[in-house]
């Protein structure tokens, strides 16, 4: 089963589990970022990617550079281990790290957890590829890719969602990277870019591969 197709079946389940208000006012409010556009300012094909050194979930610290100087880079940005989205899309990645990797590429993820957070999102899937901390969301605020949450879903994130921002991220802002993913060649230079404001859609690895394998071989 694709990421598209597994997105959709927890779609299917979280209308028939979540509250309707709840579900209405995150409708809302996605709309009305996707309306900021944001999304279109973001880093996008052609911009060289802003490099960064970010510690992963063990404390080493590992750069975009480092990366790059091994050869094409996938980079996605994700929201934290509380958002299923999320874990389905690291899962999706990690089936494929195999065929990443024999492409000749590298992969890393991105969220604004804290280091401790972000190891128990690497072992509760699995994860066999760089989990890094972006603390205070630096790196993903160099992609263009850092908003606030919306006043109104604050008190739903912790009080009806279970999702403590503050603890799982270690500061206060209620800020969060657009969930993006890149294709970043050796050189720098951004190749492919998926960034979409609706964090409920995101690139499917099999586009994201291919990409990788035209950068690969150009």
């Amino acid at each position: 089963m694709s990421l598209t197709d597994e997105i959709a079946a927890f779609e299917e389940e979280k209308a028939r589990t979540h509250d309707r208000d709840v579900l209405d006012l995150i409708d809302e409010t996605t709309i009305e970022l996707v309306n900021t556009g944001i999304a279109e300012r973001a880093v996008g094909v052609g911009d060289r990617a802003p490099d960064f050194a970010l510690p992963d979930a063990r404390g080493e610290m590992v750069s975009l550079s480092g990366l790059t100087g091994l050869g094409p880079v996938i980079l996605t940005f994700y929201r934290g281990g509380w958002c299923p989205y999320c874990n389905l899309e690291l899962r999706a990645y990690q089936r494929e790290l195999a065929a990443i990797t024999a492409a000749g590429g590298q992969l890393a993820a991105v969220s604004p957890l804290t280091p401790d957070n972000s190891l128990s999102v690497e072992e509760k899937n699995a994860l066999s590829f760089p989990v890094l901390s972006d603390a205070g969301n630096r790196a993903a605020a160099a992609f263009g890719l850092v908003f606030e949450i919306d006043e109104r879903l604050k008190p739903v994130y912790k009080e009806r969602l279970g999702n403590d921002l503050e603890a799982c991220n270690g500061d206060a802002s209620f800020t969060l990277p657009l969930p993006a993913t890149y294709v970043i060649g050796a050189d720098g230079v951004v190749g492919y870019a998926y960034v979409n404001a609706d964090y409920r859609l995101r690139a499917d690895p099999a586009d994201v591969i291919a990409a990788l394998l035209a950068q690969a071989a150009a």
